[in-house]
Protein backbone atom coordinates (compact mmCIF):
# COMPACT_ATOMS: atom_id res chain seq x y z
CA UNK A 1 0.00 0.00 0.00
CA UNK A 2 1.59 3.24 -1.07
CA UNK A 3 1.47 6.32 1.06
CA UNK A 4 -1.27 8.73 0.03
CA UNK A 5 -3.07 11.83 1.24
CA UNK A 6 -6.09 9.65 2.01
CA UNK A 7 -5.08 7.55 4.99
CA UNK A 8 -6.73 4.28 5.89
CA UNK A 9 -8.08 4.56 9.44
CA UNK A 10 -7.56 1.34 11.42
CA UNK A 11 -9.19 0.07 14.61
CA UNK A 12 -7.65 -2.94 16.37
CA UNK A 13 -9.83 -5.19 18.55
CA UNK A 14 -7.71 -7.32 20.86
CA UNK A 15 -4.31 -6.72 22.45
CA UNK A 16 -2.77 -10.13 22.85
CA UNK A 17 0.60 -10.88 21.27
CA UNK A 18 -0.71 -10.44 17.72
CA UNK A 19 -2.68 -7.31 18.55
CA UNK A 20 0.38 -5.77 20.21
CA UNK A 21 2.47 -6.54 17.15
CA UNK A 22 -0.02 -4.91 14.77
CA UNK A 23 -0.45 -1.83 16.97
CA UNK A 24 3.29 -1.35 17.27
CA UNK A 25 3.78 -1.71 13.51
CA UNK A 26 1.03 0.77 12.69
CA UNK A 27 2.35 3.32 15.16
CA UNK A 28 5.90 2.87 13.87
CA UNK A 29 5.41 2.42 10.12
CA UNK A 30 1.82 3.46 9.41
CA UNK A 31 2.52 7.07 8.47
CA UNK A 32 4.72 6.10 5.53
CA UNK A 33 2.28 3.39 4.40
CA UNK A 34 -0.92 5.40 4.53
CA UNK A 35 -2.25 3.83 7.75
CA UNK A 36 -3.56 5.66 10.82
CA UNK A 37 -4.45 3.95 14.09
CA UNK A 38 -7.67 5.41 15.51
CA UNK A 39 -8.48 3.01 18.34
CA UNK A 40 -7.38 -0.07 20.25
CA UNK A 41 -9.79 -2.10 22.36
CA UNK A 42 -9.04 -4.89 24.78
CA UNK A 43 -11.31 -6.78 27.15
CA UNK A 44 -9.03 -5.67 30.00
CA UNK A 45 -8.34 -2.02 29.22
CA UNK A 46 -5.73 -1.82 31.99
CA UNK A 47 -3.41 -3.83 29.73
CA UNK A 48 -3.39 -0.90 27.28
CA UNK A 49 -2.37 1.80 29.74
CA UNK A 50 1.24 2.83 29.37
CA UNK A 51 1.55 0.95 26.06
CA UNK A 52 -1.06 2.67 23.90
CA UNK A 53 -1.58 6.45 23.78
CA UNK A 54 -4.55 7.35 25.97
CA UNK A 55 -6.43 8.99 23.11
CA UNK A 56 -6.38 5.71 21.17
CA UNK A 57 -7.80 3.53 23.95
CA UNK A 58 -11.44 2.60 23.34
CA UNK A 59 -13.10 1.74 26.64
CA UNK A 60 -16.47 0.60 25.28
CA UNK A 61 -16.39 -1.43 22.08
CA UNK A 62 -20.02 -0.54 21.40
CA UNK A 63 -18.89 3.03 20.69
CA UNK A 64 -16.46 2.02 17.93
CA UNK A 65 -18.44 3.88 15.24
CA UNK A 66 -17.48 7.21 16.82
CA UNK A 67 -13.89 6.61 15.67
CA UNK A 68 -14.94 6.45 11.99
CA UNK A 69 -12.75 3.55 10.93
CA UNK A 70 -12.11 2.40 7.39
CA UNK A 71 -10.96 -1.07 8.52
CA UNK A 72 -11.57 -2.89 11.81
CA UNK A 73 -9.12 -5.69 12.62
CA UNK A 74 -10.27 -8.37 15.07
CA UNK A 75 -7.46 -10.34 16.74
CA UNK A 76 -9.33 -11.31 19.87
CA UNK A 77 -11.77 -14.24 19.98
CA UNK A 78 -14.55 -15.75 17.81
CA UNK A 79 -17.11 -14.45 20.32
CA UNK A 80 -16.29 -10.90 19.24
CA UNK A 81 -16.92 -11.82 15.60
CA UNK A 82 -20.30 -13.25 16.56
CA UNK A 83 -21.30 -10.32 18.76
CA UNK A 84 -19.96 -7.38 16.74
CA UNK A 85 -19.22 -8.63 13.22
CA UNK A 86 -22.45 -7.39 11.65
CA UNK A 87 -22.12 -4.03 13.41
CA UNK A 88 -18.52 -3.66 12.25
CA UNK A 89 -19.51 -4.31 8.63
CA UNK A 90 -22.25 -1.70 8.83
CA UNK A 91 -19.54 0.92 9.37
CA UNK A 92 -16.24 -0.40 8.00
CA UNK A 93 -14.40 -3.14 6.19
CA UNK A 94 -13.77 -6.01 8.59
CA UNK A 95 -10.65 -8.19 8.88
CA UNK A 96 -11.55 -11.37 10.77
CA UNK A 97 -8.52 -12.59 12.68
CA UNK A 98 -10.62 -15.42 14.19
CA UNK A 99 -12.17 -16.99 11.08
CA UNK A 100 -12.98 -20.13 13.07
CA UNK A 101 -16.14 -18.14 13.92
CA UNK A 102 -17.20 -18.61 10.30
CA UNK A 103 -17.67 -22.34 10.92
CA UNK A 104 -21.12 -21.35 12.20
CA UNK A 105 -23.04 -21.48 8.89
CA UNK A 106 -25.69 -18.99 10.02
CA UNK A 107 -23.11 -16.41 11.13
CA UNK A 108 -21.05 -17.02 7.97
CA UNK A 109 -24.08 -16.34 5.77
CA UNK A 110 -25.17 -13.26 7.71
CA UNK A 111 -21.69 -11.71 7.54
CA UNK A 112 -21.51 -12.34 3.80
CA UNK A 113 -24.91 -10.78 3.32
CA UNK A 114 -23.92 -7.78 5.43
CA UNK A 115 -20.75 -7.26 3.38
CA UNK A 116 -22.85 -7.22 0.22
CA UNK A 117 -25.58 -5.03 1.72
CA UNK A 118 -23.21 -2.39 3.08
CA UNK A 119 -20.75 -2.68 0.17
CA UNK A 120 -17.94 -3.60 2.57
CA UNK A 121 -15.25 -6.27 2.43
CA UNK A 122 -14.99 -9.18 4.83
CA UNK A 123 -11.26 -9.94 4.89
CA UNK A 124 -9.96 -13.35 5.96
CA UNK A 125 -6.18 -13.28 6.54
CA UNK A 126 -4.19 -16.30 5.35
CA UNK A 127 -2.28 -16.45 8.63
CA UNK A 128 -0.18 -19.62 8.70
CA UNK A 129 -1.87 -21.06 5.59
CA UNK A 130 0.63 -21.58 2.78
CA UNK A 131 -0.77 -21.51 -0.77
CA UNK A 132 -4.19 -20.14 0.14
CA UNK A 133 -4.60 -18.20 -3.08
CA UNK A 134 -3.63 -21.29 -5.09
CA UNK A 135 -6.29 -23.31 -3.27
CA UNK A 136 -8.82 -20.57 -3.97
CA UNK A 137 -7.96 -20.49 -7.68
CA UNK A 138 -8.28 -24.29 -7.92
CA UNK A 139 -11.60 -24.07 -6.12
CA UNK A 140 -12.90 -21.27 -8.35
CA UNK A 141 -11.99 -23.25 -11.47
CA UNK A 142 -14.10 -26.16 -10.24
CA UNK A 143 -11.08 -28.48 -10.02
CA UNK A 144 -10.69 -28.82 -6.25
CA UNK A 145 -11.60 -32.32 -5.12
CA UNK A 146 -10.34 -32.54 -1.53
CA UNK A 147 -8.38 -30.57 1.08
CA UNK A 148 -6.76 -31.91 4.25
CA UNK A 149 -4.80 -29.92 6.84
CA UNK A 150 -2.82 -31.23 9.79
CA UNK A 151 -1.60 -28.87 12.51
CA UNK A 152 0.97 -30.24 14.98
CA UNK A 153 2.09 -28.31 18.05
CA UNK A 154 3.57 -28.77 21.47
CA UNK A 155 0.66 -29.47 23.88
CA UNK A 156 1.33 -26.21 25.75
CA UNK A 157 0.40 -24.32 22.56
CA UNK A 158 -3.16 -25.64 22.37
CA UNK A 159 -6.17 -23.83 23.83
CA UNK A 160 -8.92 -26.43 23.66
CA UNK A 161 -12.43 -26.53 25.03
CA UNK A 162 -13.07 -29.36 27.49
CA UNK A 163 -10.38 -31.54 29.02
CA UNK A 164 -9.18 -33.37 25.92
CA UNK A 165 -5.53 -32.49 26.62
CA UNK A 166 -5.58 -31.96 30.37
CA UNK A 167 -3.51 -35.07 31.09
CA UNK A 168 -0.49 -34.45 28.83
CA UNK A 169 3.01 -35.05 30.20
CA UNK A 170 6.35 -33.84 28.89
CA UNK A 171 8.06 -36.50 26.80
CA UNK A 172 4.91 -38.41 25.85
CA UNK A 173 5.50 -37.75 22.15
CA UNK A 174 2.81 -37.59 19.49
CA UNK A 175 -0.94 -37.78 20.14
CA UNK A 176 -3.73 -37.23 17.58
CA UNK A 177 -6.36 -35.11 19.31
CA UNK A 178 -8.94 -34.89 16.54
CA UNK A 179 -9.42 -35.88 12.91
CA UNK A 180 -12.52 -34.96 10.94
CA UNK A 181 -14.36 -32.02 9.43
CA UNK A 182 -13.09 -28.52 10.13
CA UNK A 183 -16.70 -27.53 10.92
CA UNK A 184 -16.62 -29.77 13.99
CA UNK A 185 -13.02 -28.94 14.88
CA UNK A 186 -13.40 -25.14 15.06
CA UNK A 187 -15.58 -25.12 18.22
CA UNK A 188 -13.14 -27.56 19.85
CA UNK A 189 -10.06 -25.43 19.21
CA UNK A 190 -11.31 -21.93 18.27
CA UNK A 191 -7.97 -20.21 18.93
CA UNK A 192 -5.76 -22.84 17.30
CA UNK A 193 -7.32 -23.68 13.94
CA UNK A 194 -7.83 -20.31 12.26
CA UNK A 195 -5.43 -21.55 9.56
CA UNK A 196 -7.86 -24.36 8.81
CA UNK A 197 -10.76 -21.91 8.82
CA UNK A 198 -8.96 -19.71 6.28
CA UNK A 199 -8.46 -22.82 4.12
CA UNK A 200 -12.18 -23.62 4.35
CA UNK A 201 -12.97 -20.10 3.14
CA UNK A 202 -10.55 -20.54 0.21
CA UNK A 203 -12.09 -23.94 -0.59
CA UNK A 204 -15.61 -22.57 -0.80
CA UNK A 205 -17.08 -25.51 -2.74
CA UNK A 206 -15.99 -27.89 0.02
CA UNK A 207 -16.69 -25.47 2.87
CA UNK A 208 -16.07 -26.09 6.54
CA UNK A 209 -17.83 -29.45 6.43
CA UNK A 210 -15.96 -30.75 3.40
CA UNK A 211 -12.44 -29.64 4.40
CA UNK A 212 -10.83 -32.24 6.66
CA UNK A 213 -8.49 -31.36 9.52
CA UNK A 214 -6.33 -33.02 12.13
CA UNK A 215 -4.68 -31.57 15.23
CA UNK A 216 -1.73 -33.33 16.79
CA UNK A 217 -0.06 -32.78 20.15
CA UNK A 218 3.66 -33.51 19.97
CA UNK A 219 6.03 -32.82 22.86
CA UNK A 220 8.98 -32.95 20.43
CA UNK A 221 7.82 -29.68 18.83
CA UNK A 222 9.37 -27.30 21.35
CA UNK A 223 10.60 -24.76 18.77
CA UNK A 224 7.97 -24.58 16.04
CA UNK A 225 4.48 -25.47 14.84
CA UNK A 226 3.99 -27.66 11.77
CA UNK A 227 1.20 -27.10 9.23
CA UNK A 228 0.75 -29.72 6.50
CA UNK A 229 -1.63 -29.13 3.61
CA UNK A 230 -2.71 -31.79 1.12
CA UNK A 231 -4.64 -30.54 -1.91
CA UNK A 232 -6.28 -32.94 -4.36
CA UNK A 233 -7.44 -32.05 -7.85
CA UNK A 234 -8.57 -34.03 -10.90
CA UNK A 235 -6.71 -36.80 -12.76
CA UNK A 236 -4.29 -37.59 -9.94
CA UNK A 237 -3.21 -33.97 -9.36
CA UNK A 238 -2.07 -33.31 -5.77
CA UNK A 239 0.10 -30.91 -3.77
CA UNK A 240 1.55 -31.56 -0.31
CA UNK A 241 3.19 -28.69 1.59
CA UNK A 242 4.84 -28.69 5.00
CA UNK A 243 5.34 -25.36 6.83
CA UNK A 244 7.41 -25.05 9.99
CA UNK A 245 6.51 -21.91 11.88
CA UNK A 246 8.93 -20.94 14.69
CA UNK A 247 7.11 -20.68 18.01
CA UNK A 248 7.96 -20.56 21.70
CA UNK A 249 6.50 -23.02 24.18
CA UNK A 250 2.96 -22.01 25.03
CA UNK A 251 2.57 -19.74 22.00
CA UNK A 252 -0.76 -20.10 20.21
CA UNK A 253 0.56 -18.20 17.18
CA UNK A 254 3.87 -18.89 15.44
CA UNK A 255 6.20 -15.93 14.91
CA UNK A 256 6.03 -15.97 11.10
CA UNK A 257 2.25 -15.55 11.28
CA UNK A 258 2.65 -12.04 12.71
CA UNK A 259 4.25 -10.76 9.52
CA UNK A 260 1.66 -12.62 7.46
CA UNK A 261 -1.10 -10.70 9.27
CA UNK A 262 0.73 -7.45 8.71
CA UNK A 263 0.99 -8.13 4.97
CA UNK A 264 -2.71 -8.96 4.91
CA UNK A 265 -3.51 -5.65 6.58
CA UNK A 266 -1.55 -3.74 3.96
CA UNK A 267 -3.95 -4.83 1.22
CA UNK A 268 -7.14 -3.97 3.15
CA UNK A 269 -8.16 -1.07 0.96
CA UNK A 270 -11.76 -2.19 0.51
CA UNK A 271 -13.18 -3.93 -2.53
CA UNK A 272 -16.85 -3.69 -1.64
CA UNK A 273 -19.47 -6.36 -1.10
CA UNK A 274 -17.26 -9.44 -1.02
CA UNK A 275 -15.26 -11.92 1.04
CA UNK A 276 -11.53 -11.81 0.32
CA UNK A 277 -8.75 -14.15 1.46
CA UNK A 278 -5.72 -11.95 1.98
Amino acid sequence: MAASSSRVRIGVVGYGHLGQYLVERILRDGATLGLTLVFVWNRNSDKLKGSVPDELILGDLSSFAERQCDVIVEVCHPHIVKEFGLLFLSQAHFMVGSPSALSDPDLNQRLRQAAHHYNKTLYVPSGALWGGQDIQRLNDSGALRALFIRMSKHPSCFRLTGDILSDWTEGEGRRVLYKGSVAELCPLAPNNVNTMAAAAVAAGTLGFTGVQGEIVSDTALSDYHVVEVEVTGPDGFSVHTVRRNPAKLGAVTGSATYNSFWNSLLICKGHGGRVLLC
